[in-house]
């Protein structure tokens, strides 16, 4: 057997292993480096770790360190309710504040299951008081989280133009980022009309204090940090508990299904406002000034631990070591992959299908089925550079394929057995949790059946990039 195909065999494994057992995909990596580098590629270390992203690694850990100063301190419950006070409590705006604050949160660089996970509890609540239906809110919800994923300053995105940076191909961070938001935002849309939007206009407003909460907010809560997951069980009241997903151990749906009222949670105090000046800050260093995302949260965070050290300490054990793991395990991996030269028989074999568009819409299926299982960025992490060779042919755009698969491999996260979904089901209050959990998963099935195909006539077949 040769050396490519053992190691595909190896990282077919190390899929199957984390979404059955509930492992973290990037040690699952991370060892599997180690073993077809030194058994069969004939690697020391300093050519395994040869593969490890630094940068990445930076600005995993910088983003979500500022944002986890954030959740402490209160400014996202801030934003939450100042947003739902901006549309005086209209019922029918309900759902697309949901989705706008999802999307919101995730395009600065929160980690799309905390984002979901802050947002979803009230969300749902709101679906339950106002007679919304609970998958119409919970897909807003979601579908927000991953409208605004790709943002040049988000981790998806970070990582997916890393990843399109260091294998030299061609890149446009500005579409890749319009193509996740117009395509979730066209789902909403039609999730919007399918399930009941149309009428809630009729329901008119609600009075200011009742929606948001007269003064109180829910406490800080644990979430969690990476994009793998734990589902509920769909016959639990409250559920936790592990499920396929990339695994990075016990869920905490259950945390985030139960809240409790706080007063002062719409107020604007010091470490809000100095955290929000530094959201913008981080925002304007980007985009404007072009700094590392990484290296300016960071040390926009120390500034802010600097000042509020309380809150630092609360924000240190929420950085998302799990998703800081699970993505420096997989690029790890798929350094020795190149080493052994894997990536090119790969995409070799993809390219001798014969057919470039047929070759470009399997790999988005492939994406996405394995990500509604498995780890959303695990795969984007592992079939981007894997389709490298057969981009480099020229037939197809690689702009509009790299988009189409971070699209594929990420819409599908409404699936139940995903974290963002595991989190919609376990903060529903007052539903037959069976009756939601089916529901979920065909509207996951349907999701899974549909969108690759679009994404790939819509970005692939005109030949974007």
């Amino acid at each position: 057997m040769s050396p490519e195909l053992i190691s595909i065999l190896v990282l077919v494994v190390v899929f199957v292993i984390a979404t059955t057992r509930s492992v973290n995909m990037g040690a699952l990596a991370f060892a599997a480096a180690f073993a077809v580098g030194e058994l069969v590629a004939d690697l020391d270390a300093d050519g395994i770790f040869a593969g490890f992203p630094g940068d990445l690694f930076v600005v995993l850990v910088g983003v979500t360190y500022l944002f986890a100063i954030a959740r402490a301190n209160g400014t996202t419950d801030w934003l939450v309710h100042a947003s739902i006070r901006l549309v005086r409590g209209r019922v029918a705006l309900i759902p697309w504040v949901m989705f706008a604050i999802t999307g919101a949160l995730t395009a600065i660089g929160a980690v799309s299951p905390a984002a979901v996970a802050i947002v979803a509890p009230i969300a749902l609540s709101f679906a339950a008081r106002y007679g919304i239906s609970p998958l119409l809110m919970g897909a807003m919800v979601v579908h927000g989280a991953q409208g605004g994923g790709f943002s040049p300053i988000s981790i998806y995105g970070t990582i997916v133009n890393g990843i399109v940076e260091r294998e030299h191909l061609p890149g446009n961070e500005v579409f890749l980022f319009l193509a996740s938001l117009i395509v979730n935002l066209v789902i909403a849309g039609v999730m919007f009309v399918l399930f009941g939007g149309l009428k809630l206009w009729a329901q008119g407003a609600v009075p200011l204090d009742e929606a948001t909460g007269a003064g109180g907010a829910p406490d800080k809560r644990d979430a969690p940090d990476d994009g793998t997951g734990a589902a509920p069980s769909p016959g639990a009241g409250t559920s936790s508990g592990a499920a396929p997903g990339g695994g990075t151990g016990p869920a905490t749906a259950t945390a985030v299904a139960t809240r409790t009222e706080t007063p002062g949670t719409t107020r604007l105090t010091p470490a809000r406002i100095a955290t929000l000046t530094a959201l913008v800050a981080l925002v304007v260093a980007v985009l404007a000034f072009d700094l590392d995302a990484g290296l300016t949260s960071i040390t926009l965070a120390v500034i802010l631990s600097a000042a509020w050290p309380e809150d630092s300490r609360k924000a240190v054990g929420q950085i998302a070591w799990s998703t800081v793991l699970l993505i420096c395990g997989v690029l790890t991996y798929v350094g020795v992959l190149e080493e052994i030269g894997t990536i090119k028989w790969a995409g070799e074999g993809v390219g001798g299908i014969g057919v470039p568009l047929l070759a470009a819409v399997l790999l988005c299926y492939i994406g996405a089925i394995v990500s509604a299982f498995a780890s959303s960025v695990g795969i984007m992490g592992a079939l981007i550079p894997l389709a490298v060779p057969f981009l480099a042919q020229g037939e197809i755009g690689a702009v509009g394929m790299v988009a189409a698969l971070a699209v594929s491999a990420t819409v599908v996260d409404v699936s139940p057995f995903s974290t963002n979904g595991a989190l919609v089901l376990a903060a529903a209050p007052d539903v037959d949790r069976e009756r939601f959990f089916r529901q979920l998963m065909i509207y996951g099935g349907i999701v899974v059946a549909v969108v690759p195909a679009v994404v790939w006539l819509v970005l692939v077949v005109p030949g974007f990039g």
